[in-house]
């Protein structure tokens, strides 16, 4: 098998199928994610819709990006790594990058009378995941030697995952305890949905990442 291997490099040159370009998307998500939490640091408007119109065009760069290593992926002759595994990882991290556009698109929507302590922690696990992520992807191209970075690198996503669920529980119950306008809980209540499930998104890169690094390690 591992004759074949060679061979098939030699012939037609074997690809792991990572390039630049998911550094990149990582970059935008690190980018936009700080731009959300600055947003959530700030009450004023003006501030808000600059910050979001920053982040939207954050992730028109990444659609474009997606659709470029979708091209790259199709012009490859052979891949290490399943295709399949490489296309879902890029569009994890775009879902991310969409998530993060529409936290901060619900503060528009919403105009929230204040922001609560709780949706600024949730607004930081996001911006801690992305740092993580970015960390992640620029481990990737090898994966045999930086097997216990990137592993390390999963675990804090998830890690950060599970901090957010608790936090986002935690704040449900606050409100509902002690917010008495209906409309404005219902506002806290759905920031603090769309915040919670942009840490979901961040763990599913990671989820992929470890499907992939075990497919990888076990063909060696």
């Amino acid at each position: 098998m591992h004759f074949f291997r060679k061979v098939r490099g030699l012939l037609f040159g074997v690809h792991s199928g990572f390039s630049p370009v998911f550094p990149r998307q990582a970059e935008f998500l690190r980018i936009a994610s700080r731009e959300l939490l600055d947003m959530m640091e700030s009450s004023d408007y003006a501030v808000w819709t600059k910050a979001e119109k920053d982040i939207k065009s954050l992730e028109v760069q990444g659609d474009a990006l997606l659709a470029e290593y979708n091209e790259e992926l199709s012009g490859k002759y052979l891949v290490v790594i399943n295709r399949i595994d490489l296309q879902a990882l890029s569009m994890a991290l775009d879902d991310c990058l969409d998530v993060v556009k529409d936290c901060a698109k619900a503060i528009l929507i919403y105009r929230p009378k204040k922001i609560d302590r709780q949706l600024k922690e949730l607004a930081q696990l996001i911006s801690s995941q992305a740092e993580a992520l970015k960390k992640l992807m620029s481990l990737m191209e090898d994966m045999r030697n930086n097997f216990s970075d990137i592993c390390h690198q999963c675990d804090r996503v998830t890690e950060l995952e599970h901090a957010a669920d608790d936090a986002y529980e935690d704040y449900i119950g606050f409100i509902f305890e002690n917010e008495d306008n209906t409309k404005e809980l219902i506002k806290y209540k759905n920031l603090a949905e769309v915040l919670e499930s942009a840490t979901d998104c961040a763990k599913a890169v990671s989820d992929t990442v470890r499907r992939i690094l075990i497919a990888y390690i076990a063909q060696k």
